[in-house]
C-alpha cells in the first residue's frame, strides 16, 4: 500500500512537471520576447494560451503537497525544516507570478503593465529553478531523516544547481513546443517559425545540461548516478528518443503528435528519477515504508485519489482540451 501511495504521489509530480512546466516555460519566453513592439505578438499568444489554465495547473502542486504530508509526514517535516529557503522562495514566486499575470491585464497605464509583466516573467524563471533545487537536495541525500539540515548547502550544492537549471530549460522547451502548436492554429507563420526555433534551441540546451549532469551526478550523487545508469536508463533512453523525435517533427504540422512526444520526454525524465530514487524518499536514508503514515491514513488517501480521478481529472481534461482548441479565453 505504501508503494501505491508513492506511485500516486509521483504521478502528481509528473503532472505538475508537465502542466506547471509548460506554464512556467511560457513565462520564460515572455521574459525573453523583446521590447514592447517586437514582443507584442508572442506575449499576446502567451496570454491567450495561459489565461484559461494557469490557475488550474497548480492543482497538481496542491495534490502533491496533500499526498506527501498525509502519506509520508516524516519526509514532509524533514523537507520543510531543511529546504525552507527555496520552498519559501518558490511560494513567493508563485504568488508574484499570479499577481503579475492578473494585474498586467487589469492595469491601464503602460508603465504599470510593464512592471506587472516583468514580475510575471521573472517569477516564471526563478520559481522552477527553486523547485529543481529542492528536487536536487532531496535526490542527493542532503535532507536528514530528522530534518533541520543545513539551510544553505542543502540546496546550493552541484546536484541542486543542476536540478534548477535543468528545470528552467525543460520548462522552456515544453512551452515552446506547445506555443508552436498554438501558432499553427492561429495560422501565424511568423510566430510559428519563431517558437519552432525557440523549441529547437531550448531542446538542444536541455540536452547539453542533461549531458553535463552525468558528470555532476557521478561526483556529487553517486548512488543516484548508479541507479539512473541502470534501472533508470531505459526511461532516459525513451526520453531522449521522444525529445529528438519531437524536435524533428516540429515542421510536420502535426502539433498533437509533437506535443505528445515532448510531454513523454519530460515525463520519462521525471519517472527515471523516481525509479532511481526507489525505495528511498530521502537520499539513501529514509525509505518509503519508514516514512509512511498508518494504514488507515493510506486507505483514506487511496479513496480520495480515486474520487479525484473520477470527479476532477475529467474536468481538467475538458479544460485543457477546450483551451488547446481555442474555445476558451
Amino acid at each position: 500500500m505504501n508503494d501505491v501511495i508513492a506511485v500516486i504521489l509521483f504521478i502528481g509530480v509528473i503532472a505538475y512537471a508537465l502542466f506547471g512546466g509548460a506554464d512556467f516555460g511560457a513565462g520564460f519566453w515572455d521574459l525573453t520576447a523583446g521590447g514592447a513592439e517586437r514582443g507584442r505578438k508572442p506575449r499576446d499568444l502567451i496570454d491567450h494560451s495561459l489565461g484559461p489554465v494557469w490557475e488550474a495547473n497548480h492543482t497538481w502542486l496542491i495534490f502533491c503537497l496533500v499526498m506527501i504530508w498525509s502519506g509520508f509526514p516524516q519526509a514532509f517535516a524533514a523537507i520543510t525544516t531543511t529546504l525552507y529557503i527555496p520552498l519559501g522562495l518558490t511560494v513567493l514566486g508563485i504568488v508574484l507570478r499570479g499577481s503579475g499575470f492578473a494585474f498586467r491585464k487589469a492595469l491601464v497605464r503602460t508603465s504599470e503593465q510593464r512592471v506587472a509583466g516583468a514580475v510575471f516573467a521573472a517569477s516564471s524563471v526563478v520559481t522552477p529553478f527553486f523547485l529543481g533545487a529542492v528536487a536536487g537536495g532531496i535526490a542527493s541525500g542532503r535532507v536528514p531523516t530528522g530534518g533541520y539540515g543545513d539551510a544553505l548547502s542543502s540546496w546550493t550544492n552541484p546536484t541542486s544547481m543542476l536540478g534548477g537549471i535543468l528545470a528552467v530549460s525543460v520548462c522552456a522547451y515544453l512551452a515552446a513546443v506547445f506555443l508552436t502548436g498554438q501558432s499553427v492554429r492561429r495560422g501565424d507563420t511568423e510566430l510559428e517559425r519563431g517558437f519552432r526555433l525557440r523549441a529547437l534551441g531550448a531542446g538542444v540546451a536541455s540536452g547539453m545540461v542533461a549531458l553535463a549532469g552525468v558528470f555532476i551526478l557521478h561526483d556529487d550523487s553517486p548512488r543516484l548516478f548508479h541507479q539512473l545508469s541502470r534501472v533508470g536508463l531505459p526511461l532516459l533512453i525513451i526520453s531522449a528518443v521522444c525529445g529528438v523525435a519531437a524536435l524533428l517533427l516540429l515542421r510536420s504540422g502535426r502539433p498533437p503528435l509533437v506535443r505528445t512526444l515532448a510531454a513523454a520526454a519530460i515525463a520519462c525524465v521525471v519517472a527515471g528519477w523516481g525509479v532511481a530514487q526507489y525505495p528511498y524518499l530521502l537520499g539513501t536514508h529514509l525509505t518509503i515504508d519508514q516514512a509512511a503514515s498508518p494504514s488507515a491514513t493510506q486507505w483514506v488517501l487511496i479513496a480520495v485519489s480515486c474520487v479525484a480521478a473520477v470527479l476532477i481529472a475529467p474536468s481538467l481534461v475538458l479544460l485543457y482540451t477546450l483551451s488547446l482548441r481555442r474555445k476558451l479565453g
